[in-house]
């Protein structure tokens, strides 16, 4: 006779956690999927949104507060407001991305999608299930961040194809390895929740989706570089 599994007060909290980070990523990323394809599809949209440099400029720059805000300020907010700042950012991110459907076939998208997908998926697994402590990763995936900024802000003036493919395969490599990094120091997050604190709680599983949210997005990216088929 089968006895029934024991959870324990750690195991739960774990549990709860880590399925409110994949569940508000996932909205986080269809929020963003659906409003990129709405804008997109729209040419009074792409009138308001794609055409108007300032505005889009705006948006930008609205993106990068609302990242530093539920990054840096995620203690000093209210559960709601972190939740909305992050639903607004997702939106936000959406008007940005709808370029790559003007840039690239909806097929070559699609494609990517799945194939970064498989990759997150699979980084994000090792990384919950290993017994390997990761957190030696953190530095030197910083440190190639760092790297990979700097060089795609310098090829910005140059604008060199070769250096474009470096560096898009030093991000390619960077982000599946943050993905794994993220998703370990996630489930310790996840270990110390406290279930009885619900507020703190929800906030801390906004902070988590939005850590992998930009995981995901980055490395769709940077993938769809390699993978996307122009319109042209």
């Amino acid at each position: 006779m089968n006895q029934p599994r024991v959870y324990t007060t750690t195991q739960v909290a774990t549990n709860t956690f880590i399925r409110g980070v994949y569940l508000w990523m996932s909205i986080g990323l269809m929020i963003t999927g659906y409003i990129s394809y709405m804008v997109s599809s729209s040419p009074t949209l792409i009138s308001i949104f794609l055409q108007n440099q300032l505005l889009f400029l705006g948006i930008i720059i609205g993106e990068l507060v609302l990242v530093v805000t539920i990054s840096g300020a995620i203690s000093r907010l209210s559960a709601n407001v972190a939740t909305a700042l992050f639903i607004l950012y997702s939106g936000l991110n959406g008007i940005t991305l709808s370029t790559i459907f003007l840039i690239y076939t909806q097929t070559s998208i699609m494609k990517t999608f799945f194939i970064c997908s498989g990759m997150f998926g699979a980084m994000s697994i090792y990384g919950y299930t290993t017994s390997k402590d990761l957190s030696s990763w953190g530095s030197f995936l910083f440190m190639g961040l760092i790297g990979v900024i700097i060089a795609s802000i310098i090829n910005m003036f140059f604008h060199s194809t070769q250096m474009e493919f470096v560096i898009s395969v030093i991000g390619i490599l960077v982000f599946v390895g943050l993905t794994a990094y993220d998703t370990q120091k996630l489930k310790l997050m996840g270990q110390n929740a406290p279930l009885d604190r619900k507020s703190t709680l929800q906030k801390g599983t906004i902070l988590g989706a939005l850590t992998l949210y930009l995981d995901f997005i980055n490395l769709f990216l940077l993938l769809l570089r390699f993978l996307g088929t122009s319109r042209d």
